[in-house]
């Protein structure tokens, strides 16, 4: 019986082994390498050496690892998108419970004084102000 046939658990773990140590790859070109090496060898293991099958298989691993780079990519931009958004909502939040906590402060009555200014009569750009009081507040 022939090697190949007797142990396709080997072949098995091999593919998954390939498929784990692309997946901790720090880079592209390492990903579609790794892919396409695993991709060739299960072409060439599968077809008793078939240099097309082996064409294929690498072609096929390297497609794979493409698209799986795609996926991440378009997984983190999704993410982003959510955390850009979700962070913009959290600002206006913080900024309207601040604008809140300044009304309160505002509105809360605590030592207020009103003090009477006397404001004589006075000519400004030929425009005749007559006498008037007014009311200065002060808030302890």
């Amino acid at each position: 019986m022939n090697s190949k046939t007797e142990h396709p658990e080997r072949l098995v773990l091999l593919a998954v082994v390939v498929c784990l140590l692309t997946g901790c790859a720090a880079s592209r070109p390492l990903g579609d390498a790794a892919l396409g090496a695993g991709g060739a060898y299960l072409g060439y293991e599968l077809s008793d050496g078939n240099p097309i099958a082996t064409t294929a298989g690498a072609a096929g691993g390297v497609l794979l690892s493409e698209g799986l780079h795609y996926l991440a990519k378009k997984e983190t931009q999704k993410a982003y998108a959510a955390g850009y958004d979700k962070g913009k909502s959290d600002a206006v939040k913080q900024q309207y419970w601040l604008y809140v906590s300044l009304q309160r402060q505002r509105n809360r009555v605590g030592n207020v004084r009103l003090y009477p200014v006397q404001l004589p009569e006075q000519r400004l750009d030929g425009v005749t102000f007559q006498p008037t009081t007014k009311f200065l507040r002060i808030e302890e």
